[in-house]
């Protein structure tokens, strides 16, 4: 295995609006950066700063509809600011590509927000003004006011969305892939021909719920197809992603719970056809650091404080599908089953040994969903992350507390120290973000679904 593929990689995800993951902070008075998250400048300062860092990936996230199981509606949502207002990523991130030169641009979108059409021609685009840097976050939603945003009546069901999905992909799979051979773009002025036309194909998607004729309007970008990723934690989440996914978010706190986990998508990913190093597993982890233990702990607690509780019902509410706010918190969670994010609760169970999981109760759901973050030193946190790669994680996926002072904090106290231990980089590679991230060429592999071809018409 080369040097690029061990090395540990750096994300940091958030949303283009004023509280992502960890809601109340930004009534703090000290953290107003955060609360004027609608001005350029703050994303840019943020790119900026990421890039200095030698961070990979800038993941925004995204929803396309507010929380509404919190109480029966979405007011407390709009209350708390939980997500809410929530601004476009795929707009911001044309802002930051030519801001930045290296820095990885990822954004979700799910298979329920648009037809696959105009949302393959925009990734596109992206992909090109960026210099091949763009990444997809393939998700299938899980909020019912998105859906009935987008004309539905309700979600369908979980299982089902991935089926959605499946066909989802395939669409924009062929727009990208095999819609515009590598040399139909010629710009000949001489004879006057702009792109060959024997060059360029209808694609003649005709599936259960989309058509797509083509061709592509796009020609073929630094990387035709987005560098690929998804967070399914369910078994048809990781199957999904073992198929298609080239890079993995991991609901993982601990490396002990970690392991099993990656172990499982590299066996999913054999299975699947594809090599099991296809596909890098980042951690979703939050950081709390300072230049000493004693006042990393100082920080942790004080941010603490201004934890909302019920803004985080509100989100997890929305996240488990089940109003939170209608049960008592100490009541045992048992055999509680969810539509929702099922890897979150699969996650928080795999932490307590089996004969403890009966006595979890609905508070540990709270709890183990915003409490287990790494607290301290640049040192110790980095030490914390080494256990991590040593359970066979290939990175972390940095969720802020506060933005942007706790990525600006792990890249003063932690980068450095991951820096002289050799983990991460120093200096950016060049290229696509595929070629950044594999340290190999700017396409996609030949074992990957999306370039097996696919006849026209399916």
């Amino acid at each position: 295995m080369s040097e690029s593929e061990r090395r540990f990689l750096l994300g940091a995800v958030t949303m283009f609006n004023g509280s992502h993951a960890v809601h109340g902070i930004w009534r703090h008075p000290a953290f107003d950066r955060q609360r004027q998250f609608e001005r350029i400048d703050h994303w840019l300062e943020l790119a900026r700063t990421l890039e200095r860092g030698c961070f990979d990936l800038l993941f925004l996230a995204d929803v396309i509809g507010a929380y509404d199981v919190y109480g029966g509606d979405w007011r407390a949502s709009a209350r708390y600011g939980v997500q809410f207002p929530s601004y476009d990523p795929l707009v911001l991130l044309a802002a930051l590509a030519p801001a930045t030169k290296h820095l990885g641009l990822g954004l979700t979108s799910s298979v329920f927000y648009q037809h696959p059409f105009p949302f393959a021609r925009q990734i596109s685009t992206l992909d090109e003004l960026s210099g091949g840097r763009l990444g997809w976050n393939i998700v299938t939603s899980v909020i019912e006011n998105a859906a009935h945003n987008m004309g539905m009546e309700r979600l369908p069901d979980h299982d089902e969305r991935y089926r959605w999905a499946e066909e989802y992909t395939q669409a924009v799979y062929k727009l990208w892939e095999q819609s515009w051979d590598d040399d139909a773009l010629v710009r000949d002025a001489d004879t006057g021909v702009f792109s060959d036309p024997d060059g360029v194909h209808e694609i003649n998607h005709v599936g259960e719920r989309w058509s797509v004729r083509g061709p592509h309007l796009v020609a073929p970008t630094p990387q035709r197809t987005p560098l690929l990723m998804q967070a399914g934690g369910s078994p048809a989440g990781r199957d999904f992603a073992a198929r298609h996914a080239e890079a993995v978010f991991l609901v993982a706190n601990t490396p002990e719970v970690a392991a099993p986990v990656v172990a499982d998508y590299r066996r999913r990913a054999l299975a699947a056809g594809r090599a099991e190093n296809d596909i890098k597993l980042l951690a979703a982890l939050t950081v709390v650091t300072a230049d000493t233990e004693q006042a990393a702990r100082a920080k942790d607690a004080e941010l603490e404080e201004w934890i909302s509780d019920e803004g985080m019902l509100v989100m997890l509410s929305g996240h488990m599908q089940t109003d939170l706010g209608a049960v008592d918190l100490d009541r045992p969670l048992a055999d509680f089953e969810t539509d929702g994010m099922q890897g979150m609760l699969a996650e928080i169970r795999a932490r307590v040994p089996p004969e403890q999981r009966t006595a979890l109760t609905y508070r540990d759901l709270l709890k183990g969903f915003w409490r287990n973050r790494i607290v301290g030193s640049g040192e110790q946190v980095a030490d914390r992350l080494a256990e991590f790669a040593a359970a066979g994680v290939d990175g972390v996926n940095l969720v802020e507390m506060v933005r942007p002072e706790g990525f600006e904090d792990f890249i003063e106290f932690v980068v450095p120290v991951l820096q002289q231990r050799g983990m991460v980089q120093r200096e950016y590679r060049d290229g696509t973000l595929r070629e950044k991230i594999f340290g190999r060429g700017p396409r996609l592999p030949p074992d990957h679904p999306a370039v097996r071809r696919h006849p026209v018409g399916v």
